[in-house]
């Protein structure tokens, strides 16, 4: 090793290079390994966290489906639920869709001036996300809590009225702070909701005429099972009414989130319910998590990739600098082998010297992939707004770091053996008598 280290010293800015060389690809193969391990992890713990044990969506749906296609009889769902498996504790339907949301300033903006012309630019509704539940068959689920505000006034469904949808309109709505900060609304607060867009500052007064009023009765944070950082949660009746047609007539939901009393068995509940109603799908929270893990393993697929090319360059690069090494020290390395030293402790001699530059480069990977992936978390996590706290898209386990150390054994190993070989291979006499 003393020789390893006498060789490095002796040529400190070529050490250095290769070393920094080695470290860019650990450092590079580091920040993606932390990146899907990151990205797994904390969708397992926010799957797990979230109380949800089964999603029943329509039959033949695709967890990997953008929408999920209408399933029909949405309020009478918990009870029939709870009828056909007496291990589900909540059965909570959601109807998942996009309202247009516009404030009351834009709305006196728009009476002042019914043709647009004095509505100041940028000024417009704003399309969001919006989830339509009953607030009381939410139980034992992570729903979202509301910070600000009294929240909705009934657990139930009130304009629901047993299928009627003649009882009370609430007019009640939550949003998350993201779409409240848009619409520079607050609790109390007259937000307008529609399904139709705006095609420009002409059409806004008309738009208002066709608009639903609603008072915000509560301020949420961001909900992580809705990828959303604009979301409007309202009562699944009057949701329904806003969107109008089959939605009423056939009330409609997205998907059903069920939460279980035993979740030890989900296989046997999924069973029971997708037999009782054969009209749906039921998936279990292993098909959900192995749905993102199918995901995350293709992108650790690409990672590995780019990670298998960085390691040749660098492999590459290092071989080229400890053959240079060989050629430099030539007339010394023969005179050792003159002198006594075999062919073996020739070669080890340059194997040490390689693996000695990786684990130097091995310090520079893991501190830089260290930093890089708290500077890329960081990014990301300002990037996409109502990621729920504590997400995290990089994670650091023992697995990413002894992946960093192989590799770098691997480069250390590959570098040094054809140095290695032309070392043991020179000629003693000529390289002795070469001027």
């Amino acid at each position: 090793m003393r020789y390893a280290l006498d060789g490095i010293r002796r040529r400190p800015g070529r050490s250095a290079l290769t070393a920094l060389g080695i470290g860019l690809a650990t450092g590079l193969v580091t920040v993606l390994l932390a990146l899907s391990a990151g990205v797994q992890e904390s969708a397992s713990r926010l799957a797990t966290a979230s109380g949800v044990d089964l999603i029943a969506t329509s039959a033949n749906t695709s967890l990997s489906s953008e929408t999920f296609p209408p399933l029909e009889h949405a309020h009478g769902v918990p009870a029939g639920f709870a009828r056909a498996d007496s291990n589900v504790a909540t059965a909570s339907p959601w109807l998942v869709t996009s309202f247009v949301f516009a404030n009351s300033s834009l709305d006196a903006a728009a009476n002042a001036s019914p043709s647009g012309s004095g509505i100041p630019a940028g000024w417009g509704p704003a399309s969001a996300e919006a989830v339509g539940w009953i607030p009381g068959a939410n139980t034992g689920l992570d729903a979202p809590t509301v910070a600000t505000g009294p929240g909705f006034s009934n657990p139930g469904d009130p304009h629901y009225a047993n299928g009627t949808y003649t009882g009370t309109f609430t007019h009640e709505v939550v949003l998350d702070d993201g779409l409240a900060g848009v619409l520079h609304a607050s609790v109390g607060s007259v937000v307008y909701v529609s399904v139709q867009s705006l095609p420009g500052p002409a059409s806004v007064h008309a738009w208002f005429g066709n608009a639903t009023p609603f008072r915000v009765v509560g301020i949420s944070g961001p909900f992580f099972l809705i990828p959303s950082a604009l979301l409007g949660f309202f009562y699944l009746s009057e949701a329904q009414t806003l969107l109008g047609g089959a939605a009423v007539t056939d009330d409609q939901a997205s998907v059903v989130l069920v939460h279980l009393t035993d979740p030890s068995s989900p296989g046997a509940d999924q069973s029971a319910l997708e037999r009782a109603y054969p009209t749906l799908t039921v998936f279990t929270l292993a098909n959900i998590l192995g749905a993102v893990q199918s995901v995350v393993d293709l992108y650790r697929t690409f990672g590995t990739l780019i990670g298998l090319v960085a390691i040749l360059v660098a492999a590459l690069f290092a071989t080229t600098v400890l053959t240079m090494s060989v050629d430099d020290r030539s007339r010394e390395l023969a005179t050792l082998r003159a002198i006594g030293f075999g062919r073996v402790t020739i070669g080890r001699y340059i194997v040490e010297e390689a693996l000695l530059l990786a684990v130097l480069g091995l310090a520079i990977g893991i501190s830089g992939g260290f930093a890089g992936a708290f500077l890329l978390n960081r990014f990301l996590v300002g990037l996409l707004a109502g990621l729920p706290s504590g997400f995290s898209f990089v994670s650091f386990d023992a697995t990413v770091v002894l992946s960093a150390i192989v590799e770098v054994l691997a480069i250390g190993l590959a570098a040094s053996a054809l140095p290695a070989v032309q070392a043991m291979r020179l000629p003693i006499a000529e390289e002795l008598r070469a001027p």
